[in-house]
């Protein structure tokens, strides 16, 4: 199983059962978890990443030994990074608490205009930093995302981007500012008014 678990730590909503990494587990089938700085301490430009391997312990030794030869044939890490990595771990996890701090209160914000506008709903948020709105059959997610971008200068992704089968589905980033994310929101609903 290979599990990318980059948004672990952003759980927005607070799950009654704390997310696990997939490689947490000591027995059963092999299991590989993603994760990375560039979600986890906010640092997009900053290119470390690891892969946590879990299950039975002796597949495990086996596929650990084979990614590290690949680790350091291919994917060799900037020494720049290694030797600022206890300075950006501590300080990425500063930035990583206001960034949760930032998507709560946005959807906070979301959550409170969606309630005045009938037949749309959102999905719920375990993780990321991005909602799932449901816009109603009236209105294809597609559609809407256009017309909110050449309209109202808002981006909305469609579902279909994400594999969203349902096609009154849209993704909103909650990461923006909130004043924007404010502004956004009020030329959203005027868009579904």
């Amino acid at each position: 199983m290979i599990s990318d678990e980059v948004f672990l730590d952003f759980a927005v909503e607070g799950a009654s059962d704390p997310a696990r990494p997939a490689a947490a587990a000591p027995v059963g089938p092999l299991a590989f978890s993603l994760g990375g700085l560039s979600k986890s301490c906010g640092l997009p430009q900053l290119k470390l990443a690891w892969i946590a391997v879990g299950g039975d312990a002796r597949v495990a030794a086996e596929a650990s030994q084979r990614l590290e030869l690949i680790a350091d044939t291919y994917l060799s890490v900037g020494t720049p990074v290694q030797l600022a990595l206890p300075r950006l771990l501590e300080s990425g996890a500063r930035a990583a608490e206001r960034i949760g701090e930032r998507l709560r209160r946005n959807l906070a914000a979301l959550d409170r205009v969606l309630a005045r506008i009938p037949g749309t709903a959102r999905l719920p948020v375990e993780g990321g930093w991005s909602a799932v709105l449901r816009i109603g059959a009236a209105v294809r997610g597609g559609d809407l995302a256009l017309e909110l971008l050449e309209t109202a200068d808002v981006l909305v992704q469609p579902g279909w981007f994400f594999d969203f089968e349902e096609e009154d589905a849209v993704v909103v980033s909650l990461l923006p500012l909130p004043a924007d994310f404010d502004e956004g929101l009020a030329r959203l609903a005027g868009a579904l008014a």
